[in-house]
Formats: structure tokens, sequence, C-alpha cells
């Protein structure tokens, strides 16, 4: 998975860019979160240190504005993990997420980017998180008084040796006490291939089962400030050891 060195300034660059275009952009809904990720904490064995992360996230619904019908949610969301040395920014990742609405009742087509990078020290192990396409079926619905959304994606995975498969995800908010806290998350399972083309796993064979997710929890101080937690979980995403990594944050959250 290792590239070229990527540059911090570079990254910087890229990461302000895009959150000046859309922090400046007419949003329904923007939130700039700040965690303190405590793996170190948790996990010193697998974790060199505890860490800031810096979250923006846009999203418009499908009801906003005079946005056509075929049109359905949107979403950007990028993080910049502050784990390097002085807390320079350590690994850039940004997802995009576009529905297209398609049938009654709400029934939606997805396409979905994700990709990133990261620098290392020493930066000749600087590396880019491989590039992802997703296109699939997703439902929203209720349960109860929580909103949910049930996703099913064919995602193509760019390594040397191309991984296409099926993936699942599930989408949750629930409000809490008239609103005043809320519970929400995301879980996403896929297989990918063991080996990516490269000499790392040129010797590996078959598909793994990988799993991620982000429960978390939010209570509000005043409208737009609130502070919480997250949870974050992982299997066969951080490594290929056989174990489920889980890594909880405390948080601010500025939400316009």
């Amino acid at each position: 998975m290792c590239n070229p060195a990527l540059s911090y300034p570079s990254i910087m660059k890229l990461f302000l860019v895009l959150s000046f275009i859309f922090i400046n952009a007419k949003a329904c809904a923007q939130s700039l979160q700040l965690h303190y990720d405590l793996r170190h904490t948790i996990d010193p064995k697998h974790s060199a240190k505890d860490y800031p992360t810096l979250y923006f996230e846009y999203f418009r619904n499908a009801d906003t504005g005079k946005i056509p019908k075929t049109l359905g949610p949107f979403l950007l969301k990028t993080q910049a993990d502050l784990g390097g040395s002085q807390s320079n920014i350590s690994q850039v990742y940004m997802q995009v997420f576009q529905q297209l609405r398609l049938w009654k009742p709400k029934l939606y087509v997805n396409v979905q980017y994700e990709g990133g990078l990261g620098v290392t020290a020493p930066p000749q192990y600087s590396y880019y998180i491989v590039n992802k396409y997703s296109i699939g079926i997703n439902y929203p619905f209720k349960l109860g008084s929580a909103f949910v959304s049930s996703e099913l994606d064919l995602k193509y995975a760019a390594y040397q040796k191309p991984s296409r498969d099926l993936s699942y995800s599930f989408y949750f908010w629930q409000g809490l006490f008239h609103y005043r806290a809320e519970f929400s998350g995301d879980l996403s399972l896929w297989s990918q291939n063991r080996n990516h083309g490269d000499e790392l796993t040129s010797g590996l064979r078959s598909k793994q089962i990988s799993f991620f997710a982000e429960p978390q929890v939010w209570y509000k101080l005043r409208k737009a400030v609130a502070i919480g937690s997250k949870i974050n979980l992982y299997y066969h995403v951080l490594d290929a050891s056989d174990r489920l990594q889980a890594y909880p944050t405390i948080a601010v959250r500025l939400k316009l």
C-alpha cells in the first residue's frame, strides 16, 4: 500500500481547500467535530499515541430548497488525524455520498467514493488509502422513533489487484430527552481480497470479512454546541489480525 512520500503541507492544503469550499456553501447541515482519540490509553501495545481528530461533515437532505426530486441526500465527510509529531496531520480521509431517488416508496440508488492518504515518519513510508467506489440500493425508514437506513452496495476497491465485493451498511439516529441528546452512528460489513497485488500481500489467498462501526452519543450544551463520545470499532481494517479493536473518543461538536 506504500507510495512515494506525501508532504504534510500538501495534505493540509487539500483539507483546508475542501473545508473552505463547503463551509462557505449555503448548507442545510454542517458539523465540525474535534475528537480526542484514546486508543493508546486503551491499547498501548498496538497504538503509539493518543491524538486529536478533526471531522467536517456537510449534509443536504432531499427536501432542501429547489433540489430536483430525483436527487436524494448528499453527504461530504472529511477526517484529519492529528497523530504526527507536534500534532501535525498524519492522515486525511474523504467520503462523498449521493443518493438518487428512482422509485416510490422511497428507494434510492446510492453512489459513493472514499479515499485518502497518510504521512509517516520516516516520510518514505507514506501511503494512499486506496480509492473505493460503490453503487447500490438504499432504503430509509423509521424504527419506532429512530430514523434508520439500510444499504446494500457493490464496492470496487482499486488495489493493484482490484477487489469487487458486496458491502452492507446500516445508519441510525435517535433523539433523546426531547432532542437534548442524540444517539447515532453507522456500521459497515464488507468482504475484500486478501491479495492486493502488492509485495506485502502477494502470498495471501481468498477473501476476508471486514467490519467498521462508529456509535456515538451527544449532549447539547447550547443550540449549536454539544459534547459527546464516539467508539471506533474495527475488524480487519487497521491490520489483518483476527481481533475486534474498540477505541473511544471524547469530543466537542459545533453544528450549524
